[in-house]
């Protein structure tokens, strides 16, 4: 067993707001619109109202598709995370606000701008969760498909960024004038024009914003692989991570994230490690299985089940039976098309079938439990004291510093967590009793901006 390494250490939530997916059980009756404000609003005031970190907003810049047709078996809302973010920045006094921007279909004195803009109206409440997409799906939207090879999605971010914060920096502290009788509203000088190129940009902008209260947004960063792993220890503040079901996994992605952090000159704590989860609780632990398997059999149906098995096959499999078996014929020969995501994105469309076609001979499995067993997105589930004990554990023993929690439900998904869930884990001193400041970077207990240090 893993040594209790920070026995002080609190559990951070944070809540994600996920758009395009099937993992939202859409169809039940308590479920909202992914598109009204009014869901919007219910999640991040509930969030709130359980203390929790940041609401985030997952981005799609294309709808998903298979086989050339819409997706429609999944949820499909995505507003503007910008735009949705400023007006719950309205309506929140403490809550951060974080939104998924992409560094490859965006330009950086136009984005690192808006991103200003949400800092400064939310009083320093805003975070920036950089994604690199780079797929000539997506760019088709902008005239770019394929315009950026894959081994340089993460240059480009690293260079974006880095424009972004020297736009950041660009007023002075004592910009703005701190008296009425003082000349002038600016201080002559305070304000320098950013003259950037690089291999990527050519900026010449003089910034429009001071900074917020606490400096810069924060930079979120979701890195699994080497070079996102390394990209995330030179840039970000905080990493999502998928690895929030099993301790194990968990711990040793955070111990390499920190061993990195050493290497690239910066404190092991520098970045708080936030994987995502799914929390399913049940008043009574006689119940807690059936709970959990509703929920997996709520979030992949019939319907949602033969749409992934006819992705992994490649055919149209929506005449088959998903409580029958597995398809007789085999695979078409082809990788997997990331139009509907990057789970599959470019695998190869046989070997998938020959490990489904294992797991269903191994444990006797319809093709519907094939479909649960090899996507279903879990996380913890139990009663409130025991999901709190091991989140507990979790931040105390270092695997995580807290969870980025997907409800299941939307808008109602977060009021069984703030309630039940959340004075557990106060009880046993794993989670603040109030908000300590005003900002995100406070929130986090972060150090103040990398270039501002």
């Amino acid at each position: 067993m893993s040594e209790v390494r920070f026995p002080d250490a609190r559990v951070h939530f944070g809540v994600f707001f996920q758009g395009v997916n099937h993992h939202t059980i859409w169809s039940h009756p308590s479920s909202g619109s992914q598109i009204d404000f009014e869901t919007f609003r219910r999640v991040a005031t509930t969030a709130e109202r359980g203390l929790f970190d940041a609401f985030f907003l997952g981005e799609g810049l294309r709808l998903r598709e298979q086989d050339g047709q819409l997706l429609d078996t999944d949820i499909a809302g995505r507003p503007d995370a910008i735009t949705q973010l400023a007006a719950l920045a309205g309506i929140t006094d403490r809550i951060g606000l974080v939104a998924t921007q992409n560094t490859t279909y965006n330009e950086p004195a136009d984005l690192a701008r808006r991103l200003s803009g949400l800092d400064v109206i939310s009083g320093g409440r805003a975070g920036w969760n950089v994604v690199t997409t780079d797929n000539a799906w997506t760019g088709e939207n902008f005239r770019r498909g394929g315009f950026l090879d894959h081994a340089h999605r993460y240059d480009r971010a690293a260079e974006f960024l880095g424009t972004a914060r020297e736009i950041w920096d660009s007023w002075s502290d004592n910009a703005i004038a701190s008296s009425r009788r003082d000349s002038s509203w600016l201080t002559t000088g305070s304000v320098r024009t950013v003259e950037r190129e690089t291999e990527h940009f050519r900026v010449s902008i003089t910034p429009t914003l001071p900074r917020s209260a606490q400096g810069h947004p924060v930079i979120f960063q979701a890195g699994v692989s080497p070079q996102g792993r390394d990209f995330a220890a030179a840039h970000a503040e905080v990493i999502f991570s998928p690895f929030g079901t099993n301790f194990d996994p968990a711990l040793d992605f955070a111990d390499d994230i920190r061993a990195r952090l050493v290497a690239a000159g910066r404190p092991a704590d520098d970045i708080r490690i936030l994987p995502d989860t799914q929390i399913v609780l049940a008043e009574r632990e006689s119940e807690v299985e059936e709970k959990k398997r509703w929920v997996l059999e709520q979030q992949i149906t019939g319907a949602t089940a033969l749409s992934l098995a006819g992705q992994v096959w490649g055919r149209d499999l929506s005449h088959l039976d998903p409580d029958g078996p597995l398809p007789a014929e085999d695979a078409e020969q082809s990788v997997i098309s990331g139009t509907r995501g990057t789970q599959r994105d470019g695998q190869d469309r046989g070997a998938l079938v020959a490990q489904w076609r294992a797991l269903a001979e191994s444990r006797n499995l319809t093709l519907r439990q094939v479909a649960i067993e090899t996507t279903a997105r879990f996380g913890f589930a139990g009663t409130p004291g025991q999901v709190a004990d091991e989140l507990t554990r979790w931040v105390r023993h270092g695997a995580s510093d807290g969870f980025n929690i997907t409800p299941y439900l939307v808008p109602t998904g977060l009021d069984d967590i703030v309630d039940l869930l959340v004075p557990e884990l106060q009880e046993r001193g794993s989670y603040p009793a109030a908000y300590e400041g005003t900002t995100l970077r406070e929130h986090l207990g972060l150090r103040p901006p990398l270039t501002r240090r």
